[in-house]
């Protein structure tokens, strides 16, 4: 069921609902856009919206010009420093910006971002980024193969970085249950694990054999420290155990007909994620069921399928629990769509 959809200013690639209390209605979408020519160059945005998907409200609140975005990731929730939204972008910078208030007649809050830190990671570009879980240090993936970790002090900025892979980084994620170790994922298909306590960091694993194409995404899953997914090109979402963490085994897989760009564990209904699929829109997917199971798809989108997140908040209404709204987002149309599955998913 669709709310609402509007067109950015730019190439959309990446949507993410704030997870923080008070601010869920608030939605940050970013684009790259590469302008070819004698001068190429690489510029792209951040839009901030006012979502109420029951209302249909999709109203850009604030909109911040920089370099083109590869990716944006809030703060997590429990990391004691607010709402904070980070940007990995082409000039090889993740920069940092504050989710602030006006104290102007405003009733929306969180209503613009405001930049607290802009810090030159590389001279290659950066593809991909995530917080760990006291939101303390950044792990960044580049597009020369390498990896580094920013441990965010008031003081000062200490960078940890290490060739990881050979080709582009384009998944790099901290284990939420265990945040020393850093998986990352690139276009060599490999799919590694690190010990972040060293530096370099040490190779935990990598396996090299599975993955037939490039690794695009990890995700831990949230409520069981032994669950890990990956995405591919290959168009394979993989659910790996990794309770032997040094011997990762590959339970189980399902085929979504399109690379598997992005993954998002539901914030309350443990085992449903939501994927981008690229050239095959959007799907909701069981991944507790012993065969992987597609419960909806989403293709309202006319071109790759990039960008996707489920928003947060209460999920009841009138004593009846309803369906998460979620944002998607596809590149070279530009849309963002605000719509709801139409089935039941809790």
């Amino acid at each position: 069921m669709e709310a609402a959809h509007c067109y950015l200013d730019g190439n959309a690639d990446a949507v993410e609902f704030c997870p923080h209390e008070s601010f869920h209605h608030v939605l940050a979408a970013s684009t790259y856009t590469l302008q070819e020519g004698d001068n190429p160059s690489r510029s792209g945005s951040i839009s901030l919206f006012d979502v109420n998907a029951d209302e249909g409200r999709l109203e850009l609140l604030h909109r911040v010009e920089t370099a083109g975005i590869f990716d944006i990731k809030w703060s997590p929730v429990g990391g004691n420093v607010g709402p904070l939204l980070a940007q990995a972008d082409a000039e090889g910078y993740v920069r940092v910006h504050r989710l602030e208030s006006s104290s102007d007649e405003s009733e929306v809050q969180g209503n613009h971002l405001q930049e607290i830190s802009h810090d030159h990671v590389s001279s290659s570009m950066c593809l991909c980024l995530d917080w760990n879980p006291s939101a303390s240090s950044i792990a960044v993936g580049l597009s020369d193969g390498s990896v580094s970790i920013l441990s965010l002090h008031e003081s000062q900025l200490r960078t940890q970085e290490w060739k990881a892979h050979d080709f582009e980084v384009w998944a790099a994620s901290f284990d939420i249950h265990q945040p020393q170790l850093v998986y990352t994922g690139s276009d060599d298909c490999k799919f590694s694990c690190w010990d972040s306590r060293d530096d370099p960091s040490k190779l935990v694993f990598q396996n090299t054999k599975v993955h037939t194409m490039g690794v695009c995404c990890i995700t831990k899953n949230p409520s069981d420290p032994n669950t890990l997914l990956t995405g591919s090109y290959d168009e394979h979402l993989r659910i790996w155990d990794v309770r032997s963490i040094s011997r990762p085994v590959n339970e189980r897989s399902i085929s979504l007909h399109g690379g598997v760009w992005r993954i998002k564990y539901h914030p309350v209904v443990p085992g449903i994620v939501l994927t981008a699929c690229m050239h095959n829109g959007f799907a909701v997917v069981n991944v507790e069921r012993d065969e992987p199971e597609v419960m909806e798809t989403y293709k309202k989108h006319g071109s790759l399928a990039y960008g996707a997140d489920w928003q947060r908040g209460s999920l009841c209404m009138e004593g009846k629990r309803k369906n998460t709204a979620i944002a998607t987002c596809s590149f070279y149309d530009r849309l963002l769509h605000i719509w709801k599955p139409e089935g039941n998913i809790i």
